[in-house]
């Protein structure tokens, strides 16, 4: 099979190969995928760069936990009936060398979940880390039905999905973006309101939006940036108010003012999809699987590539110019 591959971490032009591979066997448990996208993670950059000075944990590394494709063959103790089944796929390399950048992969049965014939494999390929984290985000701690929940960055992977998670759970909506183009994605997501970070005073404009007379109208914020949006937090946020945020990269370590959150009685959540409990996970791929045979949730493509450019694709996310998910198509 063809497949894209490192043997050691750094810049994507450096360490990446593309060429031939043994096509993988199914093990007990598995289902082998004939893949047709794969869908690029900021967690997968970050690997094959070697954020963190990490050593290899294997020999030879196929990037990429997200795909889509068909079953073409199980393994034992795995349903028959699968086999030609339309999947997406999520984790695929969590725990393991090969990931979904290769024309096949070998993948746990349950991590191959069934992808509507109304979805292409692009848009399946979409799914994955950003839908199963954006779940989590919104609904961490119950219900959005009435409350108002803001998402930063809401044109990105997982602040589209968290958007409409939170629309489809009778939330309104408050979405911040840092350019025009952003914005047009984020009112395409379903967002009540949209809030230009860098035109805009954020604490300023949610006040206005909320009528909240003190500025603290936000109930839930999902956040992109946990140490940069501080700050803001605190003025926007409403008493036993809720945050989950699933990155600060930016100030990724933030001085947390104990009191002032304290005084809100604040809970926060940070949220990494790879550790999250299997009731969460459960939770978050049954309301993407229901909202995509609903046709309710919508996907964002912002750029697309061959499997023999995959550097390209990993410099294209790595940019931070890219509007919308990276995906690599496998012909």
């Amino acid at each position: 099979m063809k497949a894209v591959w490192y043997e050691r971490r750094g810049a994507a032009r450096d360490v990446l190969q593309f060429g031939d591979m043994a096509t993988p066997e199914p093990q007990p448990g598995e289902v082998l995928v004939r893949i047709h996208a794969t869908g690029i993670n900021p967690s997968d950059t970050k690997s094959r760069s070697g954020a963190g000075a990490r050593p290899n944990p294997w020999p030879r590394i196929i990037p990429h936990q997200d795909g889509a494709g068909a079953i073409e063959k199980v393994g034992d103790g795995v349903d028959t009936g699968r086999i030609g089944e339309r999947v997406w796929i999520y984790e695929a390399q969590l725990g393991r060398p090969f990931g979904c950048a290769a024309e096949y992969a070998a993948v746990p049965a349950a991590n191959a979940v069934p992808l509507p014939d109304n979805i292409s494999f692009e848009e399946g390929a979409c799914l994955g880390v950003p839908a199963l984290t954006a779940h989590r985000c919104v609904f961490a701690d119950g219900a959005v039905d009435g409350k108002t929940v803001l998402v930063t960055g809401g044109a990105g992977a997982v602040g589209y999905y968290a958007v409409q998670f939170a629309r489809h759970g009778g939330a309104r909506v408050i979405a911040t973006v840092s350019r025009d183009e952003q914005a047009k994605v984020a009112r395409e997501a379903g967002a009540d309101f949209i809030i230009n970070r860098r035109d805009e005073d954020v604490a300023g404009r949610i006040a206005e939006i909320t009528g909240a007379a003190d500025g603290r109208g936000i109930d839930r914020i999902v956040d992109v940036a946990f140490g940069a949006n501080l700050d803001t937090t605190l003025k926007v946020l409403k008493v036993r108010g809720v945050v989950s945020s699933y990155a600060s990269d930016e100030v990724p370590v933030p001085a947390l003012p104990f009191w002032p959150l304290a005084g809100l009685d604040a809970t926060m959540h940070f949220v990494l999809v790879y550790v999250m409990g299997e009731q969460a996970h459960a939770e978050a791929i049954a309301a993407t699987s229901d909202a995509l045979r609903s046709g309710r949730l919508k996907h964002h493509i912002g750029a697309r590539f061959t499997l023999d450019r995959t550097v390209e694709a990993h410099e294209a996310l790595e940019s931070g110019k890219t509007v919308g998910k990276v995906v690599v198509e496998v012909p």
